[in-house]
C-alpha cells in the first residue's frame, strides 16, 4: 500500500471516529437539526458585536444551526445573507448540496475531539456556577443570535473561521438528543429591560464612569429557570493606581432603581457643585462598590439625611461667612475712612507747599501762609468728622441670621443653597481683596505724607519746586493693582513629581543612559547582585555588628548547589568565556531585539567549590562597596514615590529595593501570599536630590555588542540607601481590595484583602 493510500486511510479512520463521537447519521438527519431557511432576522447597522448584554441558559434543542461560507470579520449582514441551515451541509446524496457537504467534512477534519471536550468541561463548570465576571474565555466562539420574529435562537457559523469547537459541541448535543442547557452570550441583542430600561442602564454606565473613571460591564444574566439578574462588574481605583474589582447584583427593579437614584443624586452634586462635592470610591466586605464623602459612606436609605445634613452645613457656613463679611466690611470702612483722612492730609501738604512757594518771596507772605494753613487744617478736620458720622449711619445694617426651616430638602433646594454659599464666599473674597488693596493704598499714603513732611522741613534749605515735591513724596510707593489683591513678588516654584503612567518610559531611558556612562563594570556587577535575593546578606556583610556567619554559609551552599545543577557544557562555556560568550541568538526586551547576555551572580561572585564562608562574606562586602560608589554618581532630578508590599511591618535600614509601580508591586504580593488577610503597603515620597540606583537594562545585561535597548524593561525598581537619609512616617490608612484568586481562571473564587497604607517621606540628613 502506498504512502498516500495509508494517509488517506488514516484520514478516513479519523473521520469515522469523529462522526461516531458526534453521533451523526448522514442518511437520517434528526428533526432537531432541520431548521427553516429564513428566520427573518434583521441585523442592526453599527452594532458592536464584541459587546454582549445578555447571557442565558438555553436548551440545546432550542438553537438552530446555520453555516455561512464567510469569515468572522465579514459583516453580520453578509454572513446572514449567505447562511444556509445545517441539514443542507449534511446532505450527502443531493448534487445541489455536494459542495456544502464537502465543506462540512473539511471542518470535521480540522477539529480535534480534545477541543470539543474542553468546551464540554467548560459548560459543566458553567452549569455549576456563573463566573464572577460573567464572561468567559470562549464566549466569543458561540455566535448565537435571537430572531424576535420567529422567537428562535440560532448559531451562525462562518465556515472560513479557524475554531469550530463550539459548533461541533452543540451539534453533538443535538444529534444525541440531549436536553442539556448551555450558558452562552446572545449576540446582537439589546437589554430586555427586565430589571432596568436600556436608557437607565446607559445612564448607570455613565454615572459609574464618572466616579470610577472606568466603564463597567453590565449584563442581564438569566438562570436556568429564566429568572433575570442585573450584574454590574467593574474596577475602581482605591489608592493611587491600585485598582479593585467590584460587583453589584440586582434581581428586582426596586433595589436596582435605588442604586441608580443614589448614583444620579451624587452625580448631580459632583457635577453641579464641584467645589463642594467630590465622592471617592471603595469596596465593602461583600465586594460591592461604595461611594464616600469626607470618609463616610453615602447610601440610598440615608440619602434624605445626607441632603438634610449638607443643607444644614451650607446654612451654618453661610451664617458664619455673613458674620465674617460684616466684620470685614467694618474693617474695610475703617480703612476707607483712614484713607480719606490720609488723602486730605496729603492734599493739605501739597497745598501748603504750593502756597509757600508763592508766598516765600516776602516775610509777610510766609506769616500769612502759616496762619492760613492752621485755619484750613481745623476746617478740614471738622468736615472729615461730619462725613464719618454720616457714612457710619448709612452703613449700619441689621444682621439677619439664616435658619433651617424644615426636616427634609430636595436636591434643587440643596443645590440652590450651595450656589448662594458660593456667591457669599465670592463676596467675602471680594471684600478681602478690597481690604488688601486699601491697606496697600494707606501704606503708600502714609509713606507719601512722611516724605512730604520731610520735604517741607527741608524746603528753606534748597531751591525747590512742586514737581520735585511730587517726585519726592512718591518715591517709596509700592505698586499694586488699584482694586485688587496685593501682588506677592515671592512666587513658589512648583516642583515636578514623577507620574508612573506618563513618565516611566522617559525616566527609565534617561537613568539607563546615565548609568551606562558613569558606572564602571564592577559597579554594574555590584548593583546586579544587589537586585537579587543576596541584598539582605550584602547589608549584613557591611554591618560591623552582624557576626552571624551561619546565614552566609546557608546561602553559599544554595548557590553551590545551583552551580552544580548546571550542565557541564554550559558550565564550561561560562567559565571559559564569561561575559564575552555570545551564542548569536537574538532576544527580546520589551518590543526590541538585542544580542546581549544576562549577568550571572555565580560568575560575578566567582563561586567555586572550595570557596569558604568567610571568603563569600568578603565578596559580598566588596560588591556592596561598589554599590556605594555607584550611589554617589546618581541623584534624583525630580520627586518620586516608591512602594514596598510586605506581610509584617518593616523597619527599613541599609540599601533597600523599592518599586516605582504600586499596582505591580501589590499585585505580585497578592498572588504570592494568598494566605494572609492583611498586607502592608509602604508608600514613600523620595525628594529630589536623593542618591539612588535605577535597576535599568544595563544592570541586568552586559552590552558587549552594543545592542541593548535603553530603559527599564526588566524591572521597575530602584535602590535607596536609607542609612544616608532621614525617613519619617506622616500618615496611615486602611483600604479593602477584591480580586480573583487566579487571574487566568474564569471560575476562580473572589478574594478580599485589607491593605494597610503606610506613608513615609525620605529626605537628606
Amino acid at each position: 500500500m502506498s504512502r498516500i493510500n495509508k494517509e488517506l486511510n488514516k484520514t478516513e479512520v479519523a473521520l469515522e471516529e469523529k462522526i461516531e463521537y458526534l453521533g451523526l447519521n448522514f442518511e437520517r438527519v434528526p428533526k432537531n437539526l432541520i431548521a427553516p431557511k429564513d428566520l427573518k432576522f434583521k441585523p442592526v447597522k453599527g452594532y458592536d458585536e464584541r459587546v454582549y448584554k445578555q447571557y442565558r441558559y438555553i436548551d440545546v434543542n432550542d438553537i438552530d444551526i446555520f453555516l455561512s461560507p464567510t469569515h468572522r470579520t465579514d459583516s453580520l449582514q453578509e454572513r446572514y445573507e449567505e447562511a444556509m441551515p445545517l441539514y443542507m451541509y449534511l446532505d450527502s446524496q443531493s448534487e445541489e448540496n455536494e459542495e456544502r457537504y464537502n465543506t462540512f467534512l473539511k471542518l470535521l477534519k480540522k477539529v480535534d475531539i480534545e477541543e470539543i471536550e474542553k468546551v464540554e468541561e467548560e459548560q459543566k463548570e458553567l452549569n455549576k456556577k456563573i463566573p464572577y465576571k460573567v464572561k468567559f474565555n470562549g464566549n466569543y466562539l458561540w455566535q448565537i443570535y435571537y430572531s424576535e420574529y420567529k422567537d428562535k435562537y440560532f448559531m451562525l457559523l462562518p465556515t472560513e473561521d479557524s475554531d469550530y469547537s463550539t459548533f461541533f459541541y452543540l451539534l453533538r448535543k443535538k444529534a444525541k438528543k440531549s436536553n442539556d442547557k448551555i450558558f452562552v452570550p446572545i449576540s446582537y441583542l439589546e437589554y430586555s429591560g427586565a430589571i432596568l430600561k436600556p436608557s437607565e442602564l446607559k445612564d448607570l454606565e455613565n454615572y459609574l464612569w464618572t466616579f470610577t473613571n472606568d466603564y463597567p460591564s453590565i449584563y442581564e444574566v438569566y438562570d436556568k429557570e429564566g429568572k433575570p439578574t442585573l450584574q454590574i462588574i467593574g474596577s475602581t481605583k482605591i489608592y493611587g493606581r491600585i485598582k479593585s474589582l467590584y460587583k453589584m447584583e440586582y434581581d428586582s427593579r426596586k433595589e436596582a432603581s435605588k442604586f441608580l437614584k443614589l448614583l444620579k443624586a451624587l452625580f448631580i452634586f459632583q457635577v453641579e457643585l464641584p467645589h463642594y462635592f467630590k465622592f471617592t470610591t471603595g469596596i465593602n466586605e461583600t465586594g460591592n462598590l461604595t461611594l464616600c464623602f469626607e470618609g463616610e459612606e453615602v447610601v440610598y436609605n440615608k440619602l434624605i439625611d445626607f441632603v438634610y445634613d449638607q443643607y444644614k452645613k451650607s446654612v451654618y457656613i453661610k451664617n458664619e461667612i455673613n458674620g465674617n463679611i460684616d466684620d470685614l466690611k467694618r474693617n474695610l470702612e475703617e480703612l476707607r475712612q483712614e484713607s480719606k483722612k490720609l488723602e486730605k492730609e496729603y492734599i493739605e501738604k501739597e497745598k501748603m507747599i504750593t502756597t509757600f512757594l508763592e508766598c516765600k518771596k516776602s516775610f509777610f507772605g510766609k506769616v500769612k501762609f502759616y496762619f492760613s494753613a492752621g485755619k484750613k487744617s481745623k476746617k478740614v478736620k471738622e468736615k472729615v468728622d461730619k462725613e464719618e458720622n454720616k457714612e457710619e449711619q448709612e452703613n449700619s445694617t441689621i444682621k439677619q441670621e439664616l435658619s433651617v426651616e424644615k426636616r427634609s430638602y430636595t436636591l434643587d433646594e440643596l443645590i440652590e443653597s450651595f450656589r448662594e454659599l458660593e456667591l457669599i464666599e465670592n463676596n467675602q473674597k471680594s471684600v478681602i481683596q478690597d481690604i488688601n488693596a486699601m491697606k496697600l493704598k494707606n501704606k503708600n499714603l502714609k509713606k507719601k505724607i512722611e516724605n512730604a513732611s520731610s520735604y517741607i522741613n527741608e524746603i528753606n534749605k534748597h531751591k525747590k519746586s512742586i514737581f520735585e515735591f511730587w517726585k519726592y513724596s512718591n518715591k517709596d510707593e509700592v505698586a499694586a493693582l488699584e482694586e485688587g489683591e496685593e501682588v506677592d513678588s515671592a512666587t513658589t516654584k512648583i516642583e515636578k513629581t514623577f507620574n508612573f503612567d506618563e513618565d516611566f518610559l522617559e525616566f527609565g531611558e534617561k537613568v539607563d543612559k546615565n548609568q551606562r556612562m558613569k558606572f564602571t563594570d564592577s559597579e554594574l556587577d555590584g548593583c546586579y547582585i544587589a537586585s537579587t535575593d543576596l541584598l539582605e546578606l550584602m547589608n549584613k556583610s557591611y554591618d560591623k555588628d552582624s557576626i552571624d556567619i551561619d546565614e552566609f554559609a546557608k546561602k553559599l551552599k544554595e548557590i553551590k548547589e545551583e552551580k552544580a545543577s548546571r550542565s557541564e557544557e554550559d558550565s564550561e562555556e561560562f567559565d571559559v568565556f564569561g561575559n564575552l560568550y555570545d551564542n548569536g541568538t537574538k532576544k527580546s526586551l520589551g518590543d526590541k531585539l538585542h544580542r546581549e547576555t544576562k549577568r550571572d551572580k555565580i560568575q560575578i561572585l566567582g563561586i567555586r567549590d572550595e570557596m569558604t564562608n568567610a571568603k563569600f562574606k568578603k565578596v559580598l562586602f566588596d560588591a556592596m562597596k561598589n554599590v556605594k560608589k555607584a550611589f554617589k554618581k546618581n541623584i534624583l532630578e525630580e520627586n518620586i514615590y516608591v512602594y514596598r508590599a510586605c506581610e509584617e511591618e518593616e523597619i527599613f535600614k541599609g540599601i533597600q529595593k523599592f518599586s516605582l509601580d504600586e499596582e505591580k508591586e501589590l499585585e505580585k504580593y497578592l498572588y504570592e501570599n494568598n494566605g494572609n488577610k492583611k498586607i502592608n503597603l509602604y508608600r514613600i515620597k523620595v525628594d529630589k536630590g536623593i542618591n539612588f540606583v535605577g535597576l535599568t537594562n544595563i544592570i541586568f545585561y552586559n552590552n558587549r555588542n552594543m545592542t541593548l535597548p535603553l530603559g527599564m524593561q526588566e524591572e521597575s525598581d530602584i535602590l535607596l540607601d536609607l542609612n544616608e537619609v532621614e525617613i519619617d512616617e506622616f500618615d496611615r490608612k486602611d483600604v479593602k481590595i477584591s480580586y480573583l484568586e487566579d487571574r487566568k481562571d474564569d471560575f476562580s473564587k473572589i478574594l478580599f484583602k485589607n491593605i494597610n497604607i503606610c506613608e513615609f517621606e525620605v529626605f537628606k540628613h
